[in-house]
């Protein structure tokens, strides 16, 4: 397949058709679904780690990085044996709140912003590809489907368009739309020699907060890709191919739609989780119940003596006996890795874990 240059944005093309603003209504109607409840919730923080960690599995799952989530657990908790796959699956989680951190600090999306993200998600510095050779391959068959562009120079030339496009609200667009546009682009960039795809999205998420049509980074799209993964590649290559732009777009927005209703049904879940579970701590035991206590429990899936010693500024003896009290109760599990005891938040982690 000839290599053809990747035009700059905006498209030369009409994107605001007939269906795409059809599904644009929709997709708008659910985000701010999701986006009034979410406020309403006093620890966001929580709400944002149990998301964050569903995300970091699905979008590594996406690059064929697979992990279970007890594997996950043990390597967020910095214990020994986790496998490379539950730490690359940590190292996306890093990136995701340093992403994050950067966007509501800075009120802008730059390419070393990027940069910044990917190096974190790979652990490495080697930032946007100098040498030739990279293309995209169809799994099944091994040929080449796409030649992304090559040399530095212009790659940070369209990563430049790029940065301006998602920053300066030129033209007037949906963001939704432009976040359709904006993700075919930097994956078509392809500006990486690894991590284009998780970085991809991890970008989708920080442009929505950008755009304030989210505070919290609660909304991915990983889990919808992965059940329509086919369709995915397939509308990608067809705007390259065709300019077949507005597929692509109802696509995207389709996902943004669905998902939005999906992480809806999540949040309300583990907030009702902390509700019911504070209740019954307060039942059961009322001499060590406390918000902050509650907060600490959830704001992870596992727990240490450490974490609760520190959290409430309590003895470490004091620390393990209310571990041990909740344990006794039912309200976690735990167990002895290397040389520290993890206590688990099983309903939570439950939760999370068989979520659809």
């Amino acid at each position: 397949m000839s290599k053809q240059k990747l035009p700059m944005l905006p498209p030369n093309a009409v994107l605001e058709t007939v269906a795409v603003l059809k599904q644009l209504a929709k997709s708008n109607r659910a985000l701010a679904e999701l986006k009034g409840y979410a406020d309403t919730i006093p620890n966001k923080h929580i709400l944002i780690n149990a998301v964050m960690i569903k995300e970091a599995k699905d979008s590594s799952a996406i690059e064929n990085i697979i992990t279970t989530h007890d594997d996950l657990y043990k390597a967020m908790s910095d214990a020994s044996g986790a496998s490379p796959a539950a730490k690359e699956v940590v190292s996306y989680r890093t990136a995701l709140w340093q992403g994050y951190d950067l966007v509501k600090d800075r009120e802008m999306l730059t390419t070393n912003m990027i940069i910044e993200i990917q190096g974190i998600i790979e652990k490495n510095r080697a930032g946007i590809r100098k040498l030739p050779g990279t293309v995209l391959l169809n799994e099944r068959t091994g040929e080449t489907v796409y030649t992304p562009p090559v040399g530095e120079a212009e790659i940070k030339e369209l990563l430049s368009n790029l940065e301006k496009y998602i920053n300066e609200d030129y033209i007037d667009m949906d963001p939704l739309i432009k976040l359709a546009v904006i993700h075919y682009q930097f994956e078509s960039i392809h500006p990486f020699y690894d991590g284009n795809g998780r970085t991809g999205r991890i970008i989708n998420v920080l442009y929505l907060v950008l755009k304030e049509l989210l505070d919290s980074p609660i909304l991915y799209l990983s889990s919808y890709i992965i059940r329509n993964k086919s369709a995915y590649y397939r509308l990608l290559q067809e705007v390259r191919t065709h300019e077949n732009w507005e597929e692509w777009i109802v696509y995207i927005l389709a996902g943004v739609e669905e998902t939005a209703y999906e992480t809806l049904r999540l949040v309300k879940r583990i907030n009702a989780e902390v509700e019911t579970m504070s209740a019954e701590i307060k039942e059961k035991l009322p001499k060590i119940y406390s918000k902050e206590l509650i907060d600490l429990l959830f704001y992870e899936f596992y727990t240490k003596i450490v974490y609760i010693e520190n959290g409430l500024a309590v003895t470490r003896k004091t620390a393990a006996n209310y571990l041990s009290s909740l344990e006794i109760e039912g309200f976690l599990t735990s167990e002895k890795i290397g040389k520290e005891r993890i206590y688990q938040n099983k309903r939570l982690y439950d939760l999370v874990k068989y979520i659809k």
